[in-house]
């Protein structure tokens, strides 16, 4: 079964942005419900127990059609979720430096473009989603997915991602 792995520092780490208990409600609750509900449809489906969360992700067109939404909504909850928790970093003070910096230099004219069009990008999402700036070809990228919908498959690799749903700001 899958686990619900621990942040990669503390839970009031992203204060005073994200306060310690949004935190807490987001991974140890919100999460932990995508994983719960991950491991039952696993638990009745044991040769699917053998995937892992991007394998599982990458199959869910061949899946039986039963199990398809309940997978992409759940397995794509945890991998969103995982890679936006690995990726969150408080940002007082900070900007993007180095090779970082020179791609968004290059593909958004400056730091505060880009962070007007990721902004931009992120408030055009309708209910629930994310926001993300990926590398393809060569070149970053700003898109979004509905829901719990990834980019995987997309041939697009995260470099930031935002999870504009209500549970992670709103306490």
């Amino acid at each position: 079964p899958f686990t619900n792995l621990p942040l990669p520092y503390g839970y009031d780490a992203m204060e005073p942005y994200i306060d310690e208990k949004t935190m807490r409600l987001h991974h140890d609750r919100h999460l932990q419900t995508y994983i719960d509900n991950l491991n039952k449809i696993l638990e009745a489906n044991p040769d699917l127990q053998k995937l892992t969360l991007k394998e599982l992700i990458r199959s869910v067109p061949r899946l039986p059609y039963s199990i398809q939404t309940g997978i992409l909504n759940n397995a794509g909850g945890v991998y969103n979720h995982r890679l936006y928790f690995e990726l969150l970093i408080n940002p007082s003070g900070r900007q993007p430096v180095g090779k970082l910096a020179e791609a968004i230099a290059r593909d958004f004219g400056s730091v505060e473009n880009f962070y007007q069009a990721f902004k931009e990008a992120a408030l055009s999402v309708f209910g629930s989603g994310y926001a993300w700036l990926v590398s393809y070809q060569g070149s970053l990228k700003i898109v979004t997915t509905p829901n719990q919908n990834t980019t995987l498959g997309m041939d697009l690799c995260p470099v930031i991602t935002i999870d504009v749903w209500e549970h992670a700001y709103y306490l």
